[in-house]
């Protein structure tokens, strides 16, 4: 099971850190003009990075606390707000028509809600 979560955790900082990165870095109407970023052309700039920002921090939340052993508990933290902007992302992606980006979103949020579940309950960082 703690296995399981650390790949869960890995898998999500991933996403989190190239969806980060993207979001970050990434002009806005290169965004718009790639697929699933149509929602972009409809945001502010500062919307968009601010996510960007967020999922950075997603990134280091999900890993680093338990890895260094400081605070471990924003793992789930992390996680649960992981599954607060997925809600948000399923939101707007419904909003604009994009359903397979629904079902990713969906399965993120799903993971997140495990990692969230399982560090919260049978597989807590504490000994």
């Amino acid at each position: 099971m703690n296995l399981a979560l650390w790949i869960a955790a890995g898998l999500l900082a991933a996403v989190a850190l190239a969806g980060g990165i993207t979001k970050t870095f990434v002009p806005k109407e290169k965004l718009a003009g790639a697929t699933g970023g149509g929602w972009t052309a409809d945001a502010s700039v500062g919307f968009v990075k601010t996510l960007g920002v967020l999922e950075l921090l997603a990134a280091v939340g999900l890993i680093l606390p338990a890895v260094l052993d400081i605070a471990p508990v924003l793992v789930p933290v992390t996680a649960i707000c992981w599954v607060l902007l997925m809600v948000g992302a399923i939101i707007t992606h419904l909003r604009h028509g994009e359903a397979k980006f629904i079902v990713l979103n969906l399965a993120y949020l799903a993971l997140a809600a495990v990692v969230a579940w399982g560090r919260l309950g049978p597989e807590p960082f504490t000994g």
